[in-house]
Parts: C-alpha cells; structure tokens; sequence
C-alpha cells in the first residue's frame, strides 16, 4: 500500500501513532513525504531516524525547513527563535544527517501522482517540473554548500521565464517548489500572503487553480499550506493539517486508485500570537 504524508516538522511521536494506525509494514508498504520533515516541532532528528530507518520503504521530498536546517547548517542564514534544530545542529554525526537530507528529492511522480512540497507555477507540465526538480537536487549535491546555498535564499525572480539561467533559475525552482502560494496566469509570485485559498491577492488565485495550469492533467500532491487545511479533491490533494501548531498529522492511502484519508491528533507545538514550547513564532511559514 502507497501513502502520502504531509508536513511532520519534528512531530515524531505523531508520525509514530500514524504509521502504527495504518499498520506501515516497511517489506509491504511505502510512504512518500511532502517535504517540511523537520522544525518546529519537538523532535526533528527523531524524525529522520524513523524516516531513514525505513530505508527504500520511504521517499522524501524536502520543504522550506528542511532548506532553511542546510543553510543554518552550513552558515548562511541564522538560527531563528522558533528553529527547533539543535538535535540535529548539535549531533556528532550532524553532517551524515545532512548528506542524507540533501540525497533526498524535489519533486516525485509515482502512481499518476506529482508529489512535491508547495506546488507549480501554471507554465511547468509534468516533465518540466520534474527536470527543473532533478536540476535543483543535483546542485544541492554536487555543488559546495556554503557557496551554493548562500545563493538560493531571496524572493528574485518574481515571474518565471524561459531566459531564467543558473542560480536564478534554480532559486526560482527552488522558490515555486517550497514556497508557492499564490500565482497569476503568467507565473508570478506572492510571498505575503499566508492565508487560505479565498485570501488570493488582486490578480492571483492559488498555484492548483491558475487558469493554463500545465500539470492539471496530473494529479498532485503538496503540503506546505496549513491554513488551507485538508483540500481533497479528484486532481489535486493537500496534505498539511497543522501537526505542529495542534492539528492533524494526515496521510491518504493512494494505491488502486484509491483515496483514504487517515489523520491522528498532535499536541500542540507552536502557538500562532503566543507562546510555544520552543518560542514565539511570527506566522506559519
């Protein structure tokens, strides 16, 4: 059996109670990971224990925490006040946790379904997306941390263009598949808005409804967007429930042609406005 998971963010003891209340059996089944594996939550290297420990049985694809623990990691953005990153920043073996992470993936497709962590601007068809994904995840391997991460971090370019070439291309890659919200028909970005789908600037409209949209022929699986909440639909499945700020941890069985919903509770991590067990946090981002 196939199950897609959405974001855990250090929620290990929650992605526990999931995998025994699905009965994951690492010889019969395998999960996908929607990105966002780490942050937030109280457990980060738990987490990559447990997803490592599955070995072939799980295939990961990483999210904006998962980015920002690399690029903390190899000194060229800050720790934040809500990071919960140390386990893993603090371990002695820190840099095998790293290199597994950055063996992981951008963007899957298996059984019909596109798997990614936020989403596509609408000029990206299936094989577009996944050409720019394999580019991207080559980079974060091949080339030197420091150097290539310090590049990646920035809201520029905007707007996708077919002239994009090196680190704007694959920041703009980067940028669309770990951050994207919002996006007008002609593959233009918006950051500031971080709340749910009928929040949609002038001109905007959530990345799964942009009119064009080349993957819509594909069904696609994300996280990433907690304030939207469960959205389940025929073409296009979002899977973060907001583990980390007292939600769900959800995952959907999508073999056979089948769409089974399972979600276990999670206690409460982060508290938006408030006080949380690590920190205060700004917003859901």
């Amino acid at each position: 059996m196939d199950y897609v998971v959405g974001d855990i963010q250090g929620c290990a003891d929650a992605l526990e109670r999931l995998l025994a209340k699905v009965g994951f059996s690492p010889s019969r089944d395998r999960l996908y990971v929607l990105g966002d594996l780490v942050n937030r939550g109280p457990d980060s290297l738990g987490v990559l224990r447990r997803l490592r420990g599955l070995g072939d049985a799980a295939a990961c694809v990483l999210g904006n925490h998962d980015w920002h623990l690399l690029a903390v990691a190899a000194g060229v953005r800050p720790r934040h006040r809500n990071d919960t990153l140390d386990d893993i920043l603090d371990a002695p073996d820190r840099e095998d946790w790293l290199g597994w992470l950055r063996q992981q993936r951008m963007a899957l497709h298996s059984g019909g379904w596109l798997m990614l962590h936020a989403g596509v601007v609408p000029q990206w068809d299936l094989a577009r997306t996944l050409a720019l994904a394999a580019g991207l995840e080559r980079a974060l391997r091949e080339a030197p941390p420091r150097e290539f991460l310090g590049a990646m971090f920035g809201n520029e370019p905007l707007a996708w263009s077919e002239s994009l070439a090196g680190a704007e291309r694959l920041r703009f890659t980067l940028n669309v598949l770990t951050r994207i919200r919002f996006v007008t028909p002609a593959g233009r970005l918006e950051f500031a808005t971080k709340d749910g789908a009928d929040a949609a600037p002038a001109g905007f409209s959530p990345w799964f409804d942009a009119p064009g949209r080349k993957t819509l022929g594909t069904r696609v699986a994300f996280g990433h967007w907690s304030t939207l909440g469960l959205f389940d639909r025929p073409d296009v499945l979002g899977l973060d429930t907001g583990c980390v700020w007292g939600g769900q941890l959800s995952a959907a069985r999508i073999d056979g042609g089948r769409r089974e919903i399972v979600q276990v509770d999670c206690e409460q991590a982060q508290r938006p406005g408030g006080s949380s067990r690590a920190s205060t946090p700004r917003d859901r981002a």
